[in-house]
């Protein structure tokens, strides 16, 4: 508690867990936004199946910390290489959620939207993406807990701020506390992501 007191009156602590948040934020909407259109394009479009599944299931096994070198060549030692790298581990998760969800809405009620003349953009607005919520938000519970995996790798490399470059220089200078410190913080915002995502599907399943 010392530590975490002694890092938290000198501003560092503050300025370490908003960096990571920064990019943890970026990362995973970035990933997720992009996921989400794929996985729905795949799951809606038998072209999209052919072409892009493939592509993405042979990309998923790939682990993504291996994937950082090539975005520091790509984008340099900045923030960008580590939102990428954060962002790949994201993508794959949500591709399969959105895909998982809007192949497992019921085709029934899709022809029967559509045999009223309701447009095709409503109709995945209204019908398809409601359905797709459960398997959302469980690829958002995986993904998340990838991003923080991920996120804590990047900062150990070439970072100056962020709690994964806390862990780092502590353990290089073998302030265990500070260490703790670090690995504390990861873990609780691991628990509160973990609670947020729960209070959302209470709120938007509420009717299961």
């Amino acid at each position: 508690m010392t530590a975490f007191g002694a890092l938290a009156r000198n501003g560092e602590l503050l300025k370490h867990l908003g960096a990571s948040l920064q990019r943890l934020f970026l990362g995973w909407v970035l990933g997720a936004v992009c996921g989400v259109g794929v996985g729905l394009a795949i799951g809606l479009s038998s072209w999209g199946r052919a072409i892009a599944l493939p592509l993405v299931s042979a990309l998923f096994p790939v682990p993504k910390v291996a994937l950082l070198p090539l975005f520091i060549l790509w984008f340099g030692i900045g923030e960008g290489a580590k939102v990428a790298t954060i962002a790949a581990g994201v993508f794959s998760p949500m591709v399969f959620a959105a895909y998982s969800g809007a192949s497992g809405v019921d085709r029934n009620v899709v022809r029967m939207a559509q045999t009223f003349g309701i447009p095709s953009s409503m109709i995945i607005w209204k019908v398809i993406l409601p359905g797709t919520i459960p398997a959302l938000l469980n690829g958002c519970r995986i993904s998340c807990s990838i991003a923080l995996i991920l996120l804590t790798a990047a900062e150990m490399i070439g970072a100056q701020h962020g709690l994964g470059a806390l862990v780092l220089a502590s353990g290089n200078l073998m302030r265990t506390d500070q260490l703790f410190v670090g690995i504390l913080i990861l873990s609780i915002l691991g628990v509160s992501v973990s609670g947020i995502l729960s209070f959302l599907e209470r709120i938007l399943l509420h009717w299961r």
